[in-house]
């Protein structure tokens, strides 16, 4: 019997629009799915490396394009702040959500570390495979070990690369532990470390529903989200945090601050 001393929790009011998003964002959905493919094949190959489109190369272009398109399919609206660094760079971003690459590949090309089992995901992973993803399995110490080279050879070739220090995605109500030994990668390659801050949601708060649920698989976070109403995706390029030599951990810590003071929430 329900206890009258406790108040009710109101039941959260059916979204009725939901139905509408999927009917109108679906067949978008899938024709700029089947336009990914041929342009993927085409663009990602060494002969389109060497086109130009202003101040990038066609490759790189056709990235920013579909990444960007694709978050904006999903009823987000891309807001930036601050500007990516040019050059390689290694970027530190908080972790939320498999958008979040991207989110950051709508503003700049570049090499993501991401777990192995991405490879797997339909079309994401294919796509993420063809742009250059560094896949890392994780647990594996000797996955580390090659992906920390490959992260340095990308480096020293003048390619920016992009990490989640956190080791995976949380729940969008914290910024977990920034594990430093990555940041070694940026010393090694003598490169910046730029701090980048993660946020979807409205008037500046974390929308709590787009990272994955508890035992939610990609799929069903995939869907969940296309169907969800518009909001922002935030990406705020921050200050630069200093080489610090033997000192890893005082980086890690320094990125993660920065990230904190930006999303208003994070400290243990």
């Amino acid at each position: 019997m329900q206890d009258l001393a406790q108040p009710l929790t109101a039941a959260p009011a059916p979204d009725r629009l939901r139905p509408l998003r999927y009917l109108w964002r679906t067949p978008q959905l899938l024709v700029h799915g089947v336009v990914a493919i041929p342009l993927a094949l085409f663009a990602l190959n060494p002969l389109a490396a060497r086109l130009r489109v202003g101040d990038t190369t066609f490759e790189k272009f056709m990235i920013r394009w579909w990444s960007g398109r694709l978050v904006r399919i999903f009823g987000l609206r891309i807001r930036s702040f601050g500007q990516p660094l040019p050059d390689a760079v290694l970027y530190v971003a908080n972790h939320v959500s498999w958008l979040d690459i991207e989110l950051m590949h709508s503003q700049r090309a570049l090499s993501f570390v991401a777990k192995s089992e991405i490879a797997r995901w339909p079309l994401v992973g294919w796509l993420a495979a063809r742009a250059g993803t560094i896949f890392h399995r994780r647990g594996d110490t000797d996955s580390l070990q090659a992906v920390m080279g490959a992260v340095v050879e990308r480096l020293r070739q003048g390619e920016p690369v992009g990490v989640f220090p956190e080791g995976g995605s949380g729940h969008g109500d914290r910024v977990g532990t920034f594990h430093a030994r990555i940041f070694q990668t940026a010393l090694d390659a003598n490169v910046p470390v730029q701090p980048v801050a993660l946020r979807y949601g409205r008037n500046g708060v974390q929308d709590p529903g787009v990272p994955f649920a508890r035992h939610e698989h990609f799929l069903g976070n995939f869907l969940r989200l296309l169907g969800n109403p518009r909001m922002d995706a935030e990406v705020h390029f921050l200050e630069p945090v200093a080489a610090a030599p033997e000192a890893r951990r005082r980086m890690a810590q320094e990125s993660r601050a920065r990230i904190v003071a930006v999303l208003g929430y994070g400290e243990d």
